[in-house]
């Protein structure tokens, strides 16, 4: 260990005397001697660095392994302390939670979590766990609507698709579909969701085309499209909807075409007759 600490002795005094900033890491932090450890964090930090850091390289640590040490190196160094972390247990996002909470001051993060392995904590996806814990500090720090671009440039220049169930700009992250669901969002949207779509310029989307849908979701898109239709009228369509869900899945375009042929024929009370003579959803496509 003293070998360690004149090398990194050494290195610092030189950095420093260029002028420059210096942030000493170890690896593999986790598994390494606690004792020796923080001996070697406490002589650097009297050289003067700007920042050390710890890092889970292999992805072995809990979220409350990292409070415990960044907590105790919090009372050992007066600097600035970095964290990364690696994902290979799924926990990079708690971990570098944990370890602000504890005293860390930055955390390593990447687009997508793109990295060694399983990589490291993605950028959206801890962004969303610090919006959940203080929504207007991160709002007013951050310029959340560019989030989904920045991973689109990523994905495409590695040539990945983002994920469809990603944190906040996956396909499916602002997506209900179980009739309960949709209700319930519709009515007060922080029923089902923590983090609020216009705040990451998405957009929230209620699926309707499937037989768990519910006439509620249903009632909404009538309202959307401006047609005069009933609760029972909707009630009847969804029920319609369900049955052909069984068959495939209908688009919101296929859903639209029912609404709107079924109010055209309620003009001259023919609805009842158009919903029987559907059997299947390629009838509506054709439409």
């Amino acid at each position: 260990m003293q070998y360690i600490i004149d090398t990194a002795t050494e290195v610092i005094q030189y950095i420093k005397g260029e002028g420059l900033e210096v942030r000493f890491s170890s690896e593999d932090s986790f598994r390494s001697d606690i004792v020796d450890l923080l001996n070697l964090y406490r002589a650097v930090d009297k050289l003067g660095v700007n920042r050390v850091g710890i890092a889970d390289t292999v992805g072995c640590a809990s979220p409350d392994q990292v409070a415990e040490l960044v907590r105790t190196l919090r009372g050992v160094v007066s600097c600035d302390i970095e964290c990364h972390f690696h994902n290979d247990t799924g926990c990079a996002i708690a971990n570098a939670y944990a370890a602000l909470q504890n005293g860390a001051t930055h955390v390593d993060t990447s687009v997508l979590g793109i990295g060694e392995r399983n990589g490291i904590p993605p950028l959206g996806g801890f962004i969303a766990r610090m919006y959940a814990a203080d929504k207007e500090y991160v709002k007013g720090k951050y310029d959340l609507t560019r989030l989904r671009n920045i991973e689109n440039i990523v994905a495409d220049s590695v040539g990945v698709a983002v994920p469809f169930n990603n944190y906040i700009t996956g396909y499916c992250a602002f997506t209900h579909k179980a009739g309960i669901h949709a209700k319930a969002i519709l009515n007060n949207p922080s029923t089902y969701e923590i983090l609020r779509p216009e705040d990451f310029g998405m957009t929230r989307y209620v699926a309707i085309g499937h037989r768990l849908t519910g006439w509620n979701a249903v009632k909404n898109r009538v309202d959307q499209l401006g047609l005069p239709l009933t609760d029972s009228d909707c009630k009847r369509v969804t029920n319609k909807i369900k049955n052909l869900a069984d068959i495939r899945p209908l688009s919101l375009d296929d859903v639209d075409k029912l609404l709107r042929k079924y109010g055209d024929a309620k003009e001259t009370d023919e609805h009842h007759a158009i919903l029987e003579s559907i059997d299947t959803p390629d009838q509506i496509t054709q439409w």
